[in-house]
């Protein structure tokens, strides 16, 4: 193994979170920071990748939140980089829903369809409430989608767009409208933009020795004193604080292993966030056989399957002439894809396009297909915090253990599953890390350190102890009211 080197704080990951805490750390004067980032590149799940002769984004799409009284950070990082975006309206969507021969349901009973999903989603919410809070209460059951249709209204409301609690604090912080990123730079160029205010970088790329890609974290060692880390490639690092920055579905995955092992209260945690998976399909064709225009970006195909090739999109909007279609799935139909062969999956894309526009339409002449899932650095989409679920849950997964500092879009109470959730999340963090420097370093100039060593201990041992048994006892109350728009899409931690 190669001979270990000492800093103030390793941050691990360079997705939006771990930077905004690194950016943070070094305008307040620890410039001793080391980032270890496990890929080739910075970003995370913000990714793009050339595509039929554009940039598309793999990862997060949108900038979720603008036009509000509070300006979203992440949209002021777009208008100071004059990024190209587009706006976006999902609610013509639900006016361009076909089945499988072909026709479009008319708009009056999609708008029923709609409606009723709509408050069947709602009867559900608080029957989950109601049974929390007793649970002698047998409640009535919301009705379930049986139709095609239903089924593709219901996927739409929960999967593609994003179930919050009214209100969602991203809308009523900073507004509801979204924006579709539609740059040849990507969505990443905020990243490196941000990168340069504390990196040193030429011609857009980053040249400072503090970040280092392709370094997979292995194992964290931690003490009272500091923290060990150890790469794949045998690599030793050590620094008085960790800042951990992963996603939450690598948290889950174990890649990383910790020594001594986290304590129950946390692990338990972090096993309890969901852990969405969101596959965004790209596809380019030698010409456009579908309708463009105004309300006619999204169309939906009613499957009897539910989530099937569901919702769709073309990119004309974005970029012009690029004959692209972008179909979206989740969860178990992402797995379930990113298993088979690309050509399996072009295969099954052909047949839902014939099925709404024809025979005729010509093959796809490319197929481009995220595997988040798979993807070991990343292992899933965004969190997808259950809606009653504990909000004791969130405040265990952030808290430090010991020297660790939690930071991460699954860390953000208000904003989780966001871009601007990570970024906010880890200037939080690290305004919590450097509180905790500032403290330590008052007992040292008290000369306190010494005797206090074995107070800490024990107090250690008591706070996590306590903290188990108290994990179950506070809970947040519970909704009985969910937010649904057709105007509002995914959270952008990933999409």
């Amino acid at each position: 193994m190669d001979s270990p080197s000492r800093s103030a704080v390793i941050v691990i990951g360079a997705g939006a979170s771990g930077l905004s805490a690194a950016k943070v750390l070094v305008e307040n004067g620890i410039d001793d920071v080391v980032i270890l980032e496990a890929s080739n590149r910075i970003g995370g799940r913000v990714c793009k990748e050339n595509f039929g002769g554009v940039s598309v984004e793999l990862g997060a799409g949108w900038i979720v939140g603008v036009g509000g009284k509070e300006q979203n950070p992440i949209w002021e990082l777009a208008l100071k980089s004059s990024l190209r975006t587009c706006f976006s309206d999902y609610s013509t969507a639900r006016y361009n829903i076909y089945d499988r021969s072909g026709k479009i349901f008319p708009s009056g009973v999609a708008a029923d369809s709609y409606k009723k999903a709509v408050d069947s989603a709602i009867q559900k919410l608080r029957n989950q409430a109601a049974d929390a809070a007793d649970v002698s209460i047998v409640s009535e059951p919301p009705c379930t989608p049986k139709t095609p249709m239903e089924l593709a209204i219901d996927f739409t409301l929960h999967d593609f767009e994003m179930a919050e609690v009214e209100p969602i604090p991203t809308f009523l912080d900073f507004g509801e409208r979204e924006f579709l990123v539609a740059d040849e730079r990507g969505y990443e160029c905020l990243l490196y933009k941000m990168a340069e205010d504390f990196l040193l970088t030429s011609e857009g790329k980053i040249l400072d020795t503090r970040l280092k890609l392709n370094k997979v974290v292995q194992e964290v060692q931690h003490s009272r004193t500091g923290v060990t880390v150890i790469t794949e490639d045998g690599c030793i690092y050590e620094a008085n604080y960790v800042v951990l920055s992963v996603s939450i579905g690598v948290l889950q995955s174990h890649l990383i292993s910790f020594t001594p092992p986290l304590p129950s209260w946390k692990t338990e945690a972090i096993e309890k966030c969901d852990v969405m998976v969101y596959t965004k399909i790209f596809l380019k064709f030698p010409f456009k056989f579908w309708p463009c225009g105004p309300g006619k970006e999204f169309f939906i195909y009613a499957h009897e399957t539910r989530g099937y090739y569901t919702f769709w999109q073309n990119m004309e909007n974005a970029y012009p002439g690029s004959n692209i279609l972008v179909v979206t799935i989740t969860n178990g139909e992402s797995k379930r894809i990113e298993a088979q062969s690309d050509e399996e999956t072009l295969r099954e894309s052909m047949e839902v396009l014939r099925d709404m526009f024809g025979p005729d339409i010509p093959d796809a002449i490319d197929i481009l297909v995220p595997r988040w899932w798979s993807n070991r650095f990343q292992r899933g989409s965004y969190s997808n915090y259950p809606i009653t679920s504990d909000c004791q849950v969130i405040q265990n997964i952030k808290e430090p253990i010991g020297r660790i500092f939690f930071t991460g879009e699954h860390t953000s109470e208000r904003f989780n599953g966001y871009v601007h959730g990570g970024y906010l999340a880890g200037i939080d963090t690290s305004n919590a890390l450097l509180e905790e420097m500032r403290k330590d370093d008052e007992r040292k100039s008290d000369g306190q350190s010494f005797l206090l060593e074995p107070l800490l201990a024990l107090t250690e041992s008591l706070t996590s102890t306590q903290t188990e048994a108290a994990s179950g006892l506070h809970k947040c109350d519970l909704p009985t009211q969910l937010y649904l728009n057709s105007n509002h899409g995914i959270p952008e931690a990933i999409l």
